[in-house]
């Protein structure tokens, strides 16, 4: 506690150690410090000030002006302090943020283009190549396309609820797309016979993102519509798509299988002659000749006009080519995953 007896030197020696803590000061926080030691209510020269009504009523006019003076002299010092430190601080601001406009600029190293969407432009350019057209459609699509065109019934397992993202109200009939295929039939619907096109594109299920599984997954399928097509068309077309991908060496197998929009219908396995580990079979996708009632739906007479369908996975093609264990690393989004496969613009 600062003794509170007004004299001449004790006033004096108060404003001297305010005014030389304020001169001392070289940044506004010591400042405010400065200003709550020596002008704040706990100070001596406010304890002073505080002490004045008990001074003898014939000095208190003289000790008032003295102690008053003090007081406003810190107040003055710690005002033009207080802009000083202000500009010094704005200054040294502003020159920390300075931009040299004549130097190099900082280069960031450039991005790269996923994987998945180059391999999609890279199968769809071998159909290009054939002649082929390429489609797309929506991902949000009505459930005729995406499962009555296509001769699914209505109580076909990949219809429930447990398979599909269905949009409410379920009256709507809208789902997000479960395959490219009603790609397909919009082609069939808009284009003059013959048809061929080739539809890569987005497609959601409901499984569990694992190491082999994906919500969100790529898929792309073609469909060959003619007069006079057969197997043997459908095995030329998918050889070449699989010497193409996976080198002159690259054979397939066809296996019997069963799919509601296609008859006769097929696996297809593809032979990989450089595959890590030594050659083999790995399944690569579906295929078979178009169901007559596909046809009819797209009002196409099958006595006429015949033709194949085909798909595959882009995830499952890109993780068996590039012999890749886990399929959550083509989600992450982190670029280095993509950096591995080139830098493409």
């Amino acid at each position: 506690m600062p003794d509170p007896t007004i004299t001449d030197s004790s006033v004096d020696a108060a404003r001297d150690d305010a005014l030389a803590a304020i001169a001392a000061s070289t940044t506004l926080t010591e400042l405010r410090a400065a200003r709550t030691a020596h002008a704040g209510e706990a100070s001596a020269l406010a304890q002073f000030n505080a002490s004045l009504k008990t001074v003898a009523p014939d000095q208190r006019a003289a000790a008032g002006k003295l102690v008053g003076q003090a007081r406003a002299r810190v107040a003055e010092a710690l005002s033009s302090r207080e802009a000083e430190l202000a500009v010094a601080e704005e200054t040294a601001r502003l020159a920390s943020e300075a931009v040299d406009v004549t130097a190099v600029a900082t280069r960031w190293r450039s991005g790269a283009r996923h994987p998945l969407s180059l391999l999609m432009e890279q199968m769809a350019d071998i159909f290009i190549g054939m002649g082929w057209e390429v489609a797309e459609g929506p991902e949000l699509e009505n459930e005729w396309f995406n499962f009555d065109a296509l001769n699914m019934d209505e109580d076909h397992p990949a219809r429930g609820t447990q398979d599909t993202f269905f949009i409410d109200p379920i009256e709507s009939h809208l789902l997000l797309r479960t395959q490219t295929s009603p790609v397909q039939v919009r082609s069939l619907l808009d284009r003059p016979l013959p048809v061929y096109v080739v539809s890569p594109g987005k497609v959601f299920r409901k499984d569990e993102l694992d190491a082999t599984h994906t919500p969100v997954f790529h898929q792309l399928e073609g469909i060959a519509i003619d007069k006079g097509l057969t197997m043997a068309h459908l095995r030329g077309t998918l050889e070449h798509l699989a010497r193409a991908m996976f080198g002159d060496g690259a054979e397939i197998r066809l296996r019997p299988n069963y799919f509601p929009f296609t008859e006769p219908s097929a696996e297809m396995d593809v032979w990989q002659p450089n595959a890590k580990g030594g050659a083999r079979w790995v399944e690569w996708g579906g295929c078979g000749m178009v169901n007559p009632n596909v046809l009819r739906a797209a009002g196409i007479d099958p006595e006429v006009y015949q033709g194949f369908a085909f798909g595959m996975g882009i995830e499952r093609t890109l993780q068996f080519r590039n012999e890749m264990n886990d399929m959550r690393d083509m989600v992450e989004g982190d670029v280095r995953f993509s950096q591995q496969f080139g830098m493409v613009v």
